[in-house]
């Protein structure tokens, strides 16, 4: 929800750090797309050419009733259901058919935030009201939709995990830009304009050892100082394998690394990706960059979107 501030300072410093941060007008007052105007034709080319020995890898976490949703802030895991059984409808040659739908949240699995999930003062990405969003209508403004035809272009994995030593951070493990500096040393890769970052803190490897159980209690994550390195490399959008990309608990407020992220800088975030295949193939080889093709769906003035995202190496 947000609300408009009393008159006076503001307490909560990440909206100074926002303000120093802020994309609005960077690409015009009507811009939508944020952070994703880095990805360039140019960008593209160079993102097509990271695919060189075809291997692919899939990036989701399965979409089904074993996930981590527990129901908090509404959110739960997608109900998968038969709508048409083999005998429901004949046919004359013997065809049978069959048919299922599913019912879920939009941010239930791996999903993009759009820029429309996350506002503060009353405002939204680029000025935008927060008034624009109705019960009757959805998303006017920045919506999840106008990201597409992206999100595609050259990803970098960058895994700290790793670089610590362990299976998965601990819970309330801050990553800071330090971090992600020396990640990028060891890993001798380079990130640059236009670049989606997948930042790996083995969340997801420890749901895949432990369980779901308490999963979603608290989370190794970017702190908030990492935004200013985000925003200093161009960065087009960033991912993690955890549920929020920042620490939590949050440092002093709930959720200060999306609300500069997302408002302020117009980047989308990538939730719930599991980087666990990838990750051990980068570690591999010794290559930790590829062409990432992760579009949401085409969900009309929505918030946000599942993804199925491919890595190709």
């Amino acid at each position: 929800m947000c609300q408009v501030a009393s008159a006076g300072r503001h307490p909560f410093p990440h909206k100074a750090l926002g303000q120093r941060l802020s994309n609005w007008g960077r690409w015009g007052a009507e811009d939508e797309r944020g952070t994703l105007n880095f990805i360039t034709p140019a960008r593209i080319v160079v993102a097509a050419a990271e695919a060189r020995e075809g291997r692919v890898f899939e990036l989701s976490i399965p979409l089904g009733s074993n996930g981590p949703q527990t129901g908090v802030a509404n959110r739960t895991n997608p109900i998968h259901l038969m709508s048409i059984m083999p005998g429901d409808l004949s046919a004359p040659d013997g065809m049978c058919v069959a048919d299922d739908f599913i019912a879920m949240p939009l941010q239930s699995g791996t999903q993009w935030d759009g820029l429309a999930h996350v506002g503060y003062d009353g405002l939204l990405y680029n000025g935008v009201s927060a008034d624009t969003i109705t019960a009757m209508s959805g998303v006017a403004r920045n919506a999840i939709d106008r990201a597409l035809p992206g999100v595609t272009g050259r990803g970098v994995l960058l895994d700290i995990a790793r670089l610590h030593g362990v299976e998965w951070l601990p819970a309330g493990h801050e990553i800071t830009p330090e971090d992600l500096d020396r990640a990028c040393v060891a890993q001798r890769v380079e990130v640059g304009s236009g670049d989606i970052l997948l930042v790996r803190t083995g969340w997801r490897r420890k749901a895949l050892v432990e369980g779901w159980g308490g999963w979603l209690d608290a989370e190794p994550g970017l702190g908030l100082a990492c935004c200013e390195w985000l925003h200093r490399h161009e960065i087009a959008a960033v991912a993690s394998d955890n549920y929020a990309v920042e620490v939590q608990p949050g440092q002093g407020a709930y959720l200060p690394v999306h609300c500069v992220l997302i408002r302020d800088m117009g980047m989308m975030l990538g939730e719930i990706f599991d980087l666990e295949d990838l990750s051990a193939d980068c570690a591999a080889d010794g290559r930790y960059s590829f062409l990432l093709v992760a579009p949401p769906l085409r969900v009309a003035n929505g918030v946000g979107s599942p993804t199925s995202p491919i890595a190709i190496k």
